[in-house]
């Protein structure tokens, strides 16, 4: 399921430089072009509205029907599968609305806050308001999450959300932008990695492969870390299995690579 290796490609925290192997950068660059700050394309925003009750507190949103319905759940449920016609109302009480809210956003204008941006100067990637063009700064890279009880990565949970409502690219937006995202405690990426388990099926490896990857590359930090400890005790969750193996996989491509240089065995 898992890449044997993790490189240096896939570091969370710094601007990264478009591969020339993937073609996903150049959409990027050019959907944030021409959708960014525009509704999309042959929409005229003349359907009906359609009312969203999101979150325990029931907060109110409203949507154009044309623009909902990109995604299939949505498709599905104003359909009559979760939908009654009379009401015009979708109910969605197990969703964040901070995180529905920036959800809507994409919908209408392909990106939500904070954009990703494109420095053509350095050719690399970053967020908006980035002070120092890392992810830190003036943007909040958190969300409390009230039906976890605890901070979670936002980026990680828009993109459990965009699994749930069938938007492949909004995925892939996130996964991007949280690979910019520095700085960030142990506890809230061990807190957001179950989420991520817990939130996605086993053949989307992307978002976990992430968090593989991530403490892979902060061994240092994580095997000094009690809430780690604590966190692998308590276990119950995939996410220590295939650690385990990613970790394997690691050190069997570094003996690889010692034996091709000075051949012997372990």
């Amino acid at each position: 399921m898992f890449k044997r290796s993790f490189h240096s490609k896939d570091r969370a925290g710094k601007a990264v430089r478009p591969s020339k192997k993937s073609s996903y950068n150049e959409r990027v660059k050019l959907k944030m072009q021409q959708k960014v700050d525009s509704p999309p394309m042959g929409s005229t925003l003349t359907s009906p509205i359609i009312t969203l009750i999101v979150g325990h507190d029931a907060r109110l949103f409203a949507c154009h029907e044309d623009i909902l319905v990109l995604s299939p759940f949505f498709r599905a449920a104003l359909q009559g599968q979760f939908y009654e016609s009379t009401s015009k109302r979708v109910e969605l009480p197990d969703e964040e609305p901070e995180i529905f809210s920036s959800i809507l956003e994409y919908l209408y204008k392909g990106d939500y806050y904070p954009r990703l941006l494109h420095d053509k100067r350095r050719n690399t990637w970053q967020l908006e308001d980035a002070l120092d063009g890392q992810g830190r700064g003036s943007v909040e890279s958190t969300v409390y999450h009230n039906g976890v009880g605890g901070v979670l990565l936002k980026d990680s949970v828009i993109y459990c959300s965009a699994e749930k409502f069938g938007l492949d690219e909004l995925k892939r937006l996130a996964l991007r932008k949280q690979g910019l995202q520095t700085g960030i405690a142990v506890d809230v990426i061990l807190r957001t990695a179950r989420y991520a388990y817990d939130n996605t099926p086993d053949q989307d490896a992307r978002l976990r492969a992430h968090f593989l990857a991530l403490i892979i590359r902060s061994r240092k930090t994580f095997k000094r870390s009690g809430t780690m400890q604590m966190e692998m005790e308590i276990g119950g969750s995939k996410l220590f299995f295939d650690l385990f193996v990613a970790m394997c996989n690691h050190v069997d491509d570094i003996v690889d690579i010692t034996n091709n240089r000075s051949p012997k065995a372990i």
